[in-house]
């Protein structure tokens, strides 16, 4: 397992123009960016047509294609990723379905767990909005969801990809899901 120091200074190599450091970058996060694809995958319906090394490519491409962002650390790098996982299943979800509006028996468990959306309470392109808002609201908080929910991180993962406590990922999180909660039982 590759230190965050190793991954850190590899994503600088590469923000400063030495393309090589991406080919040395790539094997060091794959597995880690292979097992968040897979949590947020296992949520998702039995027949769902995207597997965790499709969604562990798309998103690597998207992220290659990032040439002008300058990596700072580790942290940025997975915050990005989950951010662009949460895109891709969006946009996989909008092309597989299109619903006309929300359905109003939406609801949002207040449990340690977001809704999957095999769940037929969740409505995926419903939560995108939602957490847009929040977002616009609170980016930490979304953040935490992003990386939580559509990347899979536990409390502990997330905390040390922002560079924040555990008890501060623990109460952004319960805040942000009471929050989501609120929103997705509106009609």
């Amino acid at each position: 397992m590759p230190t965050p120091k190793e991954v850190t200074e590899l994503l600088q190599e590469w923000s400063e123009g030495r393309p090589e450091a991406l080919e040395e970058l790539f094997p060091l996060v794959y597995s880690e960016l292979r097992r968040c694809a897979a949590a947020e995958l296992r949520r998702e319906r039995a027949d769902h047509t995207l597997q965790p090394t499709a969604l562990v490519n798309e998103a690597y491409l998207r992220l290659v294609g990032q040439r002008k962002t300058q990596w700072e650390n580790r942290a940025q790098f997975f915050g990005f990723a989950a951010t662009i996982m949460r895109r891709i299943l969006v946009d996989h979800y909008r092309k597989c379905h299109t619903p006309k509006r929300p359905r109003p028996e939406l609801r949002m468990p207040l449990s340690e767990e977001l809704p999957s959306e095999g769940d037929d309470r969740l409505d995926l392109l419903w939560l995108n909005e939602a957490l847009d808002r929040l977002g616009t609201l609170d980016p930490r908080q979304a953040k935490i969801v992003e990386m939580r929910f559509f990347a899979g991180l536990s409390v502990e993962e997330t905390a040390e990809a922002m560079g924040i406590s555990v008890a501060t990922v623990k109460r952004e999180w319960s805040t942000a899901r009471v929050w989501l909660s609120r929103e997705l039982s509106k009609p």
